[in-house]
């Protein structure tokens, strides 16, 4: 297992977190989960990090990188705290998140930084290329919902804690349950999302026709 990064432990440095994803697209759930972390962690800054090609997903489906960013951006608009970083987009090739979390760290000395993500993803991590590099580099912050059994979660953590001597912290979340497939599939059946997406954002994808009929993202990539 690869040694702990010097800046992990750091007390006075920056805290930062680290909120990746496709975001095809970025809606409400991303910006509630950002803020309630840096809420509870007094996180600095939360940096929004698109995916340039995920290994895990699959590329017909996804809206071009230049598009998902602006996107974010968008979103993200009037947060002075909120950051959005192209260096997966910009990668070439796959993006890891070890990767990514190891580059940062070369960009920004004297930071602290934490993985926001849902607790779902708890249980995956470790399949994840390199987990221990991931685990030894930063804190997870890892959001589950109020009302939902902890017992699973909480054993999986103790699991990877003994593996990884992994850092993982629960916080709850009071974030509306979506996902971006399910946006895409009520956009595709001509459903409202009104209340599921940033304004801004909601009209970007209704002037580019994104994921309309299914068929929107293959043309528009035909088209670049």
């Amino acid at each position: 297992m690869k040694p702990p990064m010097e800046n992990k432990e750091k007390n006075s440095c920056k805290k930062v977190g680290i909120l990746g994803g496709t975001f095809n697209p970025v809606h409400l759930g991303h910006l509630r989960l950002a803020e309630k972390a840096m809420l509870v962690a007094s996180l600095d800054q939360v940096l929004f990090i698109p995916s340039g090609i995920s290994y895990m997903k699959n590329q017909q489906e996804i809206v071009p990188a230049r598009d998902r960013m602006a996107m974010v951006q968008l979103a993200i608009q009037g947060n002075s705290r909120f950051r959005v970083s192209n260096i997966e987009i910009e990668k070439k090739g796959n993006s890891y998140s070890h990767e990514t979390i190891r580059e940062l760290q070369k960009q920004q000395k004297d930071t602290q930084f934490f993985f926001l993500t849902g607790a779902d993803t708890v249980f995956s991590m470790e399949n994840w290329k390199d987990p221990a590099d991931i685990f030894c580099s930063v804190t997870v912050l890892a959001a589950y919902r109020t009302g939902v059994s902890l017992e699973q979660l909480k054993k999986k953590i103790e699991q990877l804690k003994i593996l990884y001597q992994a850092d993982i912290r629960l916080i709850a979340s009071d974030h509306i349950d979506i996902s971006s497939s399910q946006i895409r599939k009520a956009i595709s059946g001509g459903i409202s999302v009104h209340e599921l997406l940033p304004q801004a954002v909601e009209q970007y994808i209704k002037e580019h026709h994104f994921y309309e009929n299914g068929q929107a993202i293959e043309k528009r990539e035909q088209g670049r």
